[in-house]
């Protein structure tokens, strides 16, 4: 019984560190490449180092921080060729499942495809007290929006597959906003409501590709 409960907290404590790390390096509290350091962390967070590691692995999982051999943990460079790998393969699966939601989806798709458009629209990106990032808020109304949209494809394999791709893209996302403020996100998301809409599902495959795209293209070094 002893055991269980000792576990049980270590799984709580880790919960919570997860969280914390998590939402400092989606607002930006850390830089691209800048060391995540087991030892300060525990102290900081006042926990155990295997509860610290237990944490940061999971962070590794979901591509939010990344594991380098002998020298532990940091936050993944925004120049990073994983960046590129991710949105290849979201330019490659994303488009097809939205051109089956187009031909599957019913008027409950449309339904719910245009209140998440509305939602997304009038939800601001920013807020003051939470950096210069996107807001939690505008982030997962972004992310209901386009999982809205593939929804109709009915597929749950590829909808779980499409899931995991945009965990592992989020982070990268706000690098590439914040690298191309002059992009008109709100433009593209409203073409992307009409063309899936008016049942044009040659035009939403290519908007989609080409939003994709931008926001890969926001991670490519300067030269």
């Amino acid at each position: 019984m002893t055991q269980m409960a000792g576990t049980s907290t270590k799984q709580m404590l880790s919960e919570r560190v997860h969280a914390r790390l998590r939402e400092a390096i989606m607002r930006g509290e850390y830089a691209p490449s800048e060391a995540l350091k087991p030892q300060e962390l525990a102290q900081q967070h006042q926990v155990s180092l295997a509860v610290v590691r237990e944490a940061l692995v999971r962070l590794v999982g979901e591509g939010i921080a990344v594991r380098l051999p002998n020298r532990g943990f940091a936050v993944p460079d925004f120049s990073d060729r994983r960046w590129q790998e991710i949105a290849e393969a979201r330019r490659t699966i994303e488009p097809v499942m939205l051109r089956m939601a187009i031909e599957r989806g019913d008027l409950d798709w449309e339904a719910r495809v245009r209140a998440a458009h509305h939602r997304l629209a009038r939800t601001p990106a920013y807020v003051p007290d939470e950096g210069e990032y996107y807001s939690s808020a505008w982030s997962e109304a972004h992310r209901v929006f386009h999982r809205t949209l593939l929804e109709g494809c009915g597929n749950p394999v590829l909808l779980d597959t499409s899931d995991r791709l945009w965990t592992a893209s989020e982070l990268a996302r706000r690098w590439s906003a914040r690298r191309r403020p002059d992009r008109d996100g709100a433009a593209e998301h409203r073409r992307l409501e009409e063309a899936a809409l008016a049942r044009d599902a040659d035009t939403a495959a290519d908007v989609l590709a080409q939003h994709l795209t931008l926001t890969a293209a926001g991670l490519t070094p300067c030269t």
